[in-house]
């Protein structure tokens, strides 16, 4: 017997026996077709629920995530504006108390040098004396008649010479009354020119001072938006995390670089100290992590450093010390420092010799040449230039305490700010996923009533026959379920 043909109801008839099965399913789906359409809806739900409800939690803690991250941002703002308001008011006193307090001796020059100019401008004014009285003799020598005899011809000439001796001298002592206030006018220039000077530094002070003042007043227009928690104020905070984050962290990446060059620097010569055969782990040199721990040793000297000078403020204890104990714990850092950087100096130049000497070892026949080589000058720049870089890399490693800082500080603004973002999609993702679902159910349902379209265009052929004509039968309107929304 063939087994393909086993569900065959005639074998000599497949066509017959499909459509008789075809129409025994068909029948099965239409008196299973409520508790069907239940099913997909309740499965479409219990799929697709528990999706929404996530896609709303996941919106609910970004939001939360959001107002935290504001909170901690203004927070922060708050702070840092606090600060600069603080150094802008310290600017200020500092120029209030060196400028300001030159004020009366400046006062006291602009009034000794405006009295000079008074003085010398009433000297100025002064005018020669009047001639003396002759005007009334030269009438009456006028009234003289030309023809009254060689007496009066006499006369006339005497008096002639007289005047024109007095004009002389009257012109005389006009023109160096004249010169004299000319020389006076000469020497206000000298004080014209220290009122000048004294006016411009006057000026330049109080220009310092009005854009100090200026500062302060975006400064505190910026403080109070903070203070107000508007979007303005967060977005430019934002946008300033993000770009500090930016910077440091590519500072960082420059000071892993020197941290790189710095570990290869000392890492051939620790081997010596502490075995080249010493393993820490199969793939891990006891060398290469005394090499690590030096490093990383300079590096918290120069992170404690710059705390003790309050540079940077990452360590509260340290902050809230005393002066003297500060003082004490940055003179015992720098000196740790200093003695780590000598060492590294000494590592750099064995480093140097051991090169030197597996050199000799590999090329014995180069190795006059070689050893003449590095007795000359020029020979010896490489290992000082190495003896330099070690001592120099610990301080330059010091300052990546500041970009450090700067990189913990926006790294909470820029994560909740990327966590925020992730949340909202995955909630965005769910939500999308859950509709999918409970359309796909509704799909189905359709689907199913398609397959057994035959059975419902009987059932409804049937009522539409026992129905009363003209009056209308709300029975098929209610055949299909109400679907929930």
């Amino acid at each position: 017997m063939d087994v393909s043909r086993f569900w065959l109801i005639w074998p000599d008839s497949p066509a017959l026996s499909l459509l008789l099965l075809a129409l025994l399913v068909m029948t099965f789906l239409y008196a299973a077709r409520v508790p069907m359409h239940q099913l997909i809806r309740a499965a479409g739900h219990a799929v697709g629920g528990p999706l929404r409800i996530a896609s709303r939690w996941l919106m609910a803690a970004a939001a939360e995530i959001n107002d935290r991250n504001k909170a901690v941002l203004l927070a922060h703002g708050r702070q840092d504006l606090e600060k600069r308001v603080e150094r802008e008011f310290e600017r200020i006193a500092t120029l209030v108390n060196r400028d300001l307090q030159g004020y009366p001796v400046l006062q006291r020059k602009l009034a000794d040098e405006a009295a000079r100019i008074e003085d010398d401008y009433k000297k100025c004014g002064e005018v020669p004396p009047p001639p003396p009285d002759w005007v009334e003799a030269v009438d009456a020598v006028g009234k003289i008649k030309s023809g009254s005899g060689e007496l009066a011809t006499s006369i006339l000439e005497g008096i002639n010479q007289s005047i024109n001796r007095i004009h002389d001298k009257a012109l005389a002592e006009y023109r160096k009354s004249y010169e004299t206030r000319h020389a006076i006018l000469e020497k206000f220039m000298p004080c014209w020119r220290a009122i000048e000077k004294t006016l411009g530094q006057v000026d330049k002070n109080i220009s310092g001072l009005l854009n100090s003042a200026l500062s302060v007043d975006n400064l505190m227009a910026q403080y109070e938006q903070i203070v107000a928690k508007t979007d303005k104020a967060v977005h430019a905070l934002t946008v300033s995390a993000l770009t500090q984050f930016g910077i440091a962290l590519l500072v960082m990446m420059v000071a892993i670089g020197g941290t790189f060059v710095n570990f290869k620097l000392i890492a051939l010569p620790m081997s010596e100290m502490v075995g080249a055969a010493d393993y820490i782990t199969a793939s891990l040199r006891t060398s290469e992590v005394a090499a690590l721990v030096i490093i990383l040793v300079e590096a918290s000297m120069g992170l404690f450093l710059m705390e003790t000078l309050r540079i940077t403020r990452l360590f509260p204890v340290i902050g809230n010390l005393s002066d003297r104990a500060r003082r004490r714990m940055m003179w015992v850092a720098l000196t740790l420092l200093v003695t780590l950087a000598g060492i590294e100096a000494a590592l750099a130049l064995m480093r140097d010799m051991l090169i030197q000497d597996k050199q000799a070892l590999v090329q014995s026949l180069a190795s006059v040449q070689q050893a003449a080589a590095a007795d000359s000058w020029v020979g010896k720049i490489p290992t000082v230039g190495q003896m330099l870089l070690g001592f120099i890399l610990p301080f330059a490693l010091t300052f990546v305490a500041i970009p450090l800082e700067s990189l913990i500080h926006s790294s909470r603004t820029v994560f909740g700010a990327l966590l925020m973002v992730l949340a909202r999609a995955f909630a965005m993702l769910l939500r999308i996923a859950g509709n999918l679902i409970r359309q796909t159910s509704r799909v189905l349902v359709h689907v199913y009533d398609v397959l057994i379209v035959l059975p419902l265009w009987v059932e409804r052929a049937a009522k539409g026959a026992r129905s009363a004509p003209g009056r209308t039968d709300t029975s098929v309107i209610t055949l299909q379920p109400r679907e929930e929304t």
